[in-house]
């Protein structure tokens, strides 16, 4: 069976090499970061002045959101 020169694996009608480390940390950070800056714009807009709690537990509850979605649209990270 052929292997492929780049990635060493199984070279099949259908192959694909798996992404780069850099690139998939990218996506990562940046996904995280939309999710946290959408987080804490709806709390601008909710509230004029937010208490910094809330503003934090919003970016964090929105990069997690945004983590998960992207995950469930995707499918599983490699």
């Amino acid at each position: 069976m052929a292997t492929c020169p780049k990635c060493l694996g199984a070279l099949t009608d259908n192959h694909k090499c798996p992404r780069g480390v850099l690139s998939r940390v990218t996506d990562a950070l940046g996904t995280t970061a939309i999710g946290a800056i959408a987080g804490w714009m709806l709390v601008l807009i909710v509230d004029e002045r937010p208490a910094g709690a809330l503003v934090v537990a919003a970016a964090a509850l929105g990069a997690v959101l945004a983590t998960a979605v992207r995950q469930a649209i995707g499918g599983p990270i490699r």
